[in-house]
């Protein structure tokens, strides 16, 4: 069984959330007999292919972007001959150029579509882009919501409800590496422990600098790693807040990653717009037993994260719903550790790299006639 993916954006080029469910769905089916590749846009694509553990990495030349949205022009002749050889089309949506490369291509594969988030942002340009995207959904044998809230929640999923499955992302611990003790000591002289985390590329929807104005006076620190675009405004805040308690590493690796979520007290997601569809950083928080706080926005953020079982679910752009609840967490160590507990167990039964990857073998099996 052979699967195409395409999707906007890839490892190495980016790191980001999305990019790592691709990469689990890669590496977990592959173990249940699907070859994958990865069909994406680079705007160094040198080399244009990498044989990469998971999957055949293809990558065309990114010419320009619009609203995040990247146009690899003389890419339709490759994306051409990787339908060929595929005998699934697996899309991540959103891409719109991938719907107009669909349309354009006539694509005759079962196709698939993994709806990650609805499109938040560019309200003007939606208006123009929804015919377009409203054929390529339809075009989709089915379409996959990753948790029953977003597919309940989602307005533009509504029209499609009958195509409609859901597939609860997952992750393979196996994927991660182990710190050793020296490894986990030297980020601990580094970082120090019990403080609060947040990893993730900073985008305008992540909630940021809420988390910054709860931090302002509080006794505990807080690790705030990544990059992104919000960078310079972001840091500029903390400055202006006269921040001490704020620790900015820069984009990490997963070992130092993975020590960090060792040593942290639980794990901050603040995000406040439906942009943040799911959070696999909060997955990787239950996976290491950490307890999280996250908001109530009606996404897949409130189904990993259960309030007061996992963790702490808050009301959105709120720093002192924020700051109540990581008080509540550094003040009860014991109800902290319980929480963290929870979320490992929660993990275990509904979140594993294998349990998604069964999933979805069972879509493909159903795309191509049976087993």
């Amino acid at each position: 069984m052979k699967v195409l993916h395409v999707y906007r954006t890839y490892f190495p080029d980016t790191q980001g959330g999305a990019e790592e469910v691709v990469r689990q769905i890669c590496r977990n089916t592959r173990t249940l007999g699907v070859e994958n590749r990865i069909f994406y846009p680079s705007s160094n694509p040198v080399p244009a292919t990498i044989d990469s553990e998971e999957a055949l990495l293809v990558r065309v030349k990114k010419h320009f972007e619009i609203a995040s949205c990247g146009f690899c022009l003389g890419g339709f002749g490759e994306f051409k001959r990787q339908i060929e050889w595929a005998d699934i089309v697996h899309y991540h949506f959103p891409w719109p150029f991938a719907d107009f490369m669909n349309l354009f291509c006539g694509v005759d594969r079962p196709s698939l579509v993994t709806y990650h988030s609805d499109i938040v942002r560019q309200k003007v340009l939606s208006t123009f882009y929804e015919p377009l995207m409203d054929n390529f959904l339809g075009s989709m044998n089915q379409i996959v919501a990753t948790s029953l809230n977003y597919a309940k929640s989602s307005k533009v999923l509504e029209s499609h409800r009958e195509r409609v499955s859901v597939v609860p992302i997952g992750i393979d611990e196996n994927s991660y590496p182990t710190p050793t003790q020296e490894e986990l000591t030297s980020v601990e002289n580094k970082y120090g422990r019990d403080f609060f985390l947040f990893v993730g590329v900073w985008r305008y929807y992540k909630g940021l600098q809420f988390l910054l104005e709860a931090l302002q006076g509080r006794p505990y620190k807080a690790v705030i790693v990544g990059t992104g675009p919000q960078e310079l405004q972001l840091k500029s805040l903390a400055k202006k807040l006269g921040l001490t308690n704020v620790i900015f590493p820069g984009y990490t690796d997963d070992l130092t990653k993975v020590a960090l979520l060792k040593l942290c007290r639980a794990f901050v997601l603040p995000s406040h717009l439906r942009s943040e569809a799911f959070g696999v950083t909060l997955l990787e928080s239950a996976m290491a037993g950490k307890p999280m706080i996250s908001t109530e926005i009606g996404t897949g953020t409130s189904h990993i994260n259960l309030h007061r079982e996992t963790g702490l679910v808050v009301s959105p752009g709120d720093p002192h719903a924020l700051r109540d609840a990581m008080d509540r967490l550094y003040n009860e160590p014991e109800e902290s550790a319980r929480l963290g507990s929870n979320a490992r167990e929660r993990f275990e039964n509904h979140f594993t790299g294998q349990r998604m990857a069964q999933n979805y073998k069972a879509v493909y099996q159903d795309l191509l006639g049976g087993p």
